[in-house]
């Protein structure tokens, strides 16, 4: 029996080649697509899974209201991670992380900026890092040691042993003591070399022991608990440290935060955990689901449809005494046979396309064949994929009843409702809400990227402050404007796009107690204004040469006005202790952080307590960029000729900005078009169907004098109906979910009609081209040869 079952699905997967083809195509696209959304998935729900202590391994975050609502960050004071341990037994240990940027030099020509975590020597004790050389106990004891991994040692040293090699660092010199394996791509630690906490005091940045220590927030803290204490416990116990120990001064509250939750869930709303990247995880798996079932209903559709050639076998198999459960299984087997088939070619597909895809969602992802999980996993998921494509036809298949069926009396169903309709409703449902999100997407981004930034970001170029460079800043500025490769120079403390300090303690007169606006902190030398191209909208620049006292003033962006409360703010006085500045100038808003977020308060500066890390430049117009950079890497090289000349364009860091949206954007976009793509070729087999079974009433319908576009209106009519339908269910379910996600934006875009009416209007041509071809070449087929028969 099972023999015979076995050889009647292969005759009739051959007998139907044409259909076949469109099964097999229509869920290996589906699979395969399902499959990379998988893995991706995988990789984004196991970060940091690698780690044998994870489950005690938790951050120390601050909790503080600020602007009147509870904000949480990750950055916390130096001195927090010592005093935990000290006083609190249920913290077995404890590790600060502090990212930075270093040019690194191993000799020769061996000189490049890289990144570096300085962090405590138990760094490789309590996180899993396995190394390749050297002790993880004993690796970090020294100030003067450095780990670095393994591809950061090639970059160095080419293909010699790095062990005990001299690794300089501005004027320090630190002895490679360790060798890690390359970091996983499922980790959020993305550091070339670690470098001993020690680093910090040789460089004069340890504030521990100042007066400002615990309100300086500089340093991730990560710390690991006893076995057995708990996070709720430990919270309970920690939570007022801070304020505590700073008497009062930080209303500042402290809380853990588990590794395991660190990649996914670490956005918070007014002090509550809302998610975070975990629900783009949680989108691209319904996207997964969605595609998949969209395969599932295509391999229903033609399977129903071509029923009648199948009834009369069932009507024998029942009447020589198959009962219903075995026909339920023939077809059931079908269908699973047909989902492995699909299934090796999807794998072929997910190996063929893996390379563009790592490159579009930025890491590397692959088949792990190696893995018994995988096996497993896969073989669930053919049986799934195939008891799913095959249940609705095995169960309508096995229904017949073999009287009808023998009599000849069985006939397809007219209903205007029937579940054929309905899956091809649910198919392009699908496929146009993902059309309508991936266009709200790209909306949202052209109307970030055009939002007024308030300077203009064009040809600016900007360079890191490297060794002496702060020293011989005036006589590297001359040389620049008189190269005539740029028309303005400053220094700032970061890049225009990123913020690099704010703070809720700046005081002014008028200001109500317990006014905690956090303010953003920037500061610049002189000339700004011009080198950006900010917008004064009262008042003036910074110019040390004209006015000497412009070391203590300060400029304000409008909603720093408005915050302090000021209708008139020049000359009016703030205070950031222990400094004071005086007022002198007030810009427009412009965007540094998020381009979806409305403009915080920011206050910039003057030079009185600052030390500058960035050296900004307009480039001159109308001389070719290559040749202005070249002129700017001489005057660099003649004042700076130890440290690498690396510069970076704003506009391309403004362009970053925009990298994780237009990475959904496409992703979206790339499923939609793959979810239209299996729809449709549905409806080329249904349409084809449809023509095949009505050839004779097409006949008919000539002879009687019938055009070809009346027979085309004909047979497209009811499915263009249906993508109709489709339309009207889907555009309600994509406004609720995009108004939803477009809320977590304080600058985003309406939602508006147009894009609902082109969406809808682009289905309806691609549901036209699709099955109007199908209907012509059946309207143009000459009557008399179809009708002979008769």
């Amino acid at each position: 029996m099972l023999k015979n079952y076995w050889i009647t699905a292969i005759r009739n997967l051959m007998r139907s080649k044409g259909f076949t083809a469109l099964n097999l195509t229509g869920l290996a696209v589906g699979m395969a697509s399902a499959t990379l959304i998988l893995l991706w998935i995988h990789n984004e729900s196991t970060y940091e899974g690698f780690n044998v202590k994870k489950d005690r391994i938790y951050e120390v975050w601050n909790r503080a209201v600020i602007s009147g609502k509870l904000a949480c960050w990750r950055t916390t004071p130096q001195i927090l991670a010592p005093t935990l341990r000290q006083e609190y037994p249920a913290i077995s240990d404890y590790c600060r992380v502090d990212s930075r940027w270093f040019v690194t030099d191993a000799g020769g020509d061996h000189r490049m900026s890289s990144h570096a975590f300085v962090v405590d020597s138990s760094f490789l004790t309590m996180f899993t890092l396995p190394m390749v050389a050297g002790s993880p106990a004993s690796a970090l004891q020294d100030p003067h040691s450095i780990v670095l991994t393994q591809s950061f040692a090639r970059r160095l040293f080419g293909g010699k042993d790095p062990m005990n090699a001299t690794v300089k660092i501005d004027q320090f010199s630190f002895r490679v003591t360790g060798v890690l394996k390359d970091l996983p791509a499922n980790t959020e630690m993305d550091f070339e070399y670690l470098l001993p906490f020690a680093f910090e005091r040789m460089r004069g940045d340890d504030d521990t022991g100042k007066p400002y220590a615990w309100g300086n927030n500089g340093v991730n803290t990560w710390v690991l608990l006893q076995p057995g204490a708990t996070e709720a416990e430990v919270d309970r116990q920690i939570v007022k440290t801070t304020m505590d120990h700073s008497k009062g001064e930080e209303k500042t509250d402290i809380f853990l935060h588990p590794l395991s939750k660190v990649h996914l869930w670490s956005e918070f709303d007014n002090g509550v955990n809302t998610g975070g990247y975990i629900t783009t995880v949680r989108l691209f798996g319904l996207i997964a689901v969605f595609i998949l079932l969209v395969a599932c209903i295509n391999f229903m559709n033609l399977s129903t449809a071509r029923s009648e050639r199948r009834a009369k076998e069932v009507g024998i198999r029942k009447v020589a005494g198959a009962v219903r459960s075995l026909l339920i299984a023939q077809f059931l087997g079908e269908s699973v046979l047909l989902s492995l088939l699909s299934a090796v070619l999807a794998i072929g597909l997910v190996q063929l396309s893996l390379p563009a895809f790592d490159a579009l969602v930025g890491k590397p992802l692959a088949i792990p064949f190696h893995s018994p999980w995988f096996w497993a996993a896969g073989t669930g998921f053919i049986l799934f994929t195939g008891v799913l494509a095959g249940s609705y036809p095995a169960f309508f298949l096995s229904g017949f009843a073999p009287i009808s069926v023998l009599k000849g009396v069985f006939r397809r169903s007219h209903a205007a409702v029937n579940p054929r309709k309905v899956l091809v409703v649910l198919q392009f449902t699908f496929a146009i809400v993902l059309i309508i999100c991936t266009f709200v997407v790209v909306q949202q981004i052209r109307y970030a990227q055009d939002r007024a930034a308030g300077y203009d970001r064009s040809r600016i170029v900007y360079h890191w402050i490297t060794g002496d460079l702060n020293q011989r800043y005036a006589l590297l500025k001359r040389d620049l404007l008189a190269s005539g490769a740029v028309t303005d120079v400053c220094r700032t403390m970061s890049p225009l796009t990123q913020p690099a300090s704010d703070s809720w303690g700046f005081k002014w007169e008028g200001k109500a107690a317990g006014d905690h606006t956090d303010i953003d902190r920037y500061s610049e030398d002189e000339g700004l204004v011009r080198t950006s191209g900010m917008q004064l909208v009262e008042g003036r620049d910074m110019d040390l040469q004209q006015f000497p006292t412009d070391s203590s003033a300060m400029l304000l962006n409008e909603s720093a006005v408005r915050a302090m409360g000021f209708k008139h703010p020049i000359g009016q006085i703030v205070r950031d202790d222990p400094e004071v500045y005086h007022v002198i100038g007030v810009i427009k808003d412009f965007s540094m952080r998020s381009p979806y977020d409305a403009a915080k308060p920011m206050v910039i500066e003057g030079a009185i307590s600052h030390s500058y890390n960035v050296v900004n430049m307009r480039l001159a117009e109308g001389r070719r960029t290559a040749q202005s950079i070249d002129l700017i890497r001489k005057a660099f090289e003649r004042y700076n000729s130890a440290y690498p000349f690396e510069y970076h364009f704003t506009d391309d860091d403004f362009a970053q900005k925009f990298t994780a949206t237009q990475r959904i954007a496409t992703l979206t976009g790339l499923f939609a078009g793959l979810t239209i793509f299996i729809s449709c070729l549905g409806l080329f087999g249904l349409a084809a169907y449809v023509a095949e079974s009505r050839i004779k009433e097409i006949g008919v319908r000539k002879v009687l004098g019938a055009s070809v576009l009346n027979i085309t209106a004909l047979l497209t009519r009811d499915f263009l109906r249906l993508v109709v339908l489709a339309i009207l269910v889907a555009s309600p379910v994509a406004w609720y979910v995009m108004d939803g996600w477009l809320k977590k934006y304080s600058y985003h875009v309406s939602l508006t009609i147009w894009v609902f009416l082109f969406t809808g209007g682009l289905s309806l041509v691609i549901a036209l081209l699709t099955v109007g071809g199908q209907a012509i070449a059946a309207a143009r087929t000459n009557p008399a040869k179809n009708l002979r028969p008769e």
